[in-house]
């Protein structure tokens, strides 16, 4: 006797379409902010940019809450590692060397660069593109689910609050080192200190497993604590930036609110996962729902493409328009519309899955 088949939660579809769309604006914010070296260009520009990305930031959380939501559990770890492995690591490889020729073909680099960065990506990347770093920490949770799973499985609620509660400490530590730069045992040569072990993206995982089993049905109080989480993590996080906009050069210092691992990030995303788990489409056959699963199922692909068109979309727009305030949202619609659609056409490529996922 066969199951019966398991209602598709379209609120998560939802989820990872608005992660993919929201990782694009962020990045098309920093066009607006980031100088050479790293230096910040403190302008009416940046400005808008600390409005509008600090929202934005949650992409990457929620991205690690979906993924974690579906990783358990693990019965058979060579047949988990293949399958997770071969889906994320082909395409990342793919993308990696792609992205190093095409510095080569725009003349950035001479080929023995080239070369160098291509025998570099096991170590890390295969040229200067910052946004595949989440792709080395997604496997690192791939590598460490096997291990996380039979606790996941059996841990009771105490346990996995319990967990919780000692993440939610060690989301505070960047703020605490504002006061102390040496915490519960943290020293030059020990970083290693005593909430290393709770601390991290892990806690998104156990978070996105723990609303599952104990908050999955919907509730009115979800939607009111998560307004809440939402709106107070914002301020935060926006207002960490704004002030330090006129006091902090440069970006590793400046951005300090905009960390994952930060407390005001987290209230973001917990609130953003809360109101949108349970989003319902009564009309599964309609155009928007199959455009949404769609996009969903491309996401990987639309994340590893989206910087090469909007790098474009940038070049095309940015002498036509003014101001950031425009410029910031119209980028990121673009780019997430034309990466889509570019991620589409090459779906219908002969063996597609290892390049787009």
């Amino acid at each position: 006797m066969t199951k019966p088949a398991i209602p598709r939660n379209y609120g998560l579809d939802m989820i990872r379409v608005i992660s993919c769309y929201m990782v694009i604006q962020a990045h098309a914010g920093e066009f607006f902010f980031i100088g050479n070296g790293g230096k910040i260009t403190n302008t009416v520009d940046a400005w808008w940019v600390g409005w509008y990305n600090p929202i934005c930031i949650t992409s990457v959380p929620l991205f690690v809450m979906i993924s974690g939501f579906f990783l358990f559990p693990v019965t058979d770890i060579p047949a988990f590692l293949k399958k997770r492995f071969s889906r994320i690591l082909i395409p990342f490889i793919f993308w990696c060397i792609f992205y190093a020729l095409y510095y080569y073909a725009k003349g950035y680099v001479d080929l023995k660069t080239t070369l160098t960065n291509i025998a570099n990506i096991p170590v890390n990347y295969g040229a200067e593109v910052g946004h595949l770093w989440f792709v080395y920490m997604l496997l690192g949770i791939y590598l460490f689910a096997p291990i996380l799973s039979p606790w996941i499985e059996s841990a009771n609620r105490r346990s996995m609050e319990y967990y919780l509660a000692l993440w939610a400490v060690s989301l505070c530590i960047p703020y605490i080192h504002l006061l102390t730069p040496g915490l519960w045992g943290e020293t030059f040569w020990n970083h290693t200190p005593m909430l290393y072990y709770f601390s991290g993206f892990l806690g998104y995982v156990v978070l996105a497993n723990y609303i599952k089993r104990y908050h999955m049905p919907p509730k009115r109080w979800h939607y009111f604590v998560g307004v809440i989480l939402i709106v107070v993590g914002y301020a935060i996080t926006t207002y960490g930036f704004i002030a330090r906009l006129q006091t902090d050069p440069y970006i590793n210092k400046l951005a300090l609110t905009w960390g994952f691992e930060t407390i005001n990030v987290a209230m973001m995303t917990a609130g953003a996962f809360l109101m949108l788990k349970n989003i319902r489409i009564t009309k599964p056959d309609k155009p928007f729902a199959k455009l949404l699963i769609d996009i969903a199922a491309k996401s990987y692909g639309i994340y590893l493409a989206h910087i090469l068109i909007l790098n474009a979309v940038h070049s095309i727009l940015n002498p036509r328009l003014n101001s950031a305030a425009i410029k910031i949202p119209l980028m990121g619609i673009c780019a997430f519309i034309i990466t889509f659609l570019v991620v589409k056409a090459l779906s219908y490529l002969p063996k597609s899955k290892w390049i787009v996922g």
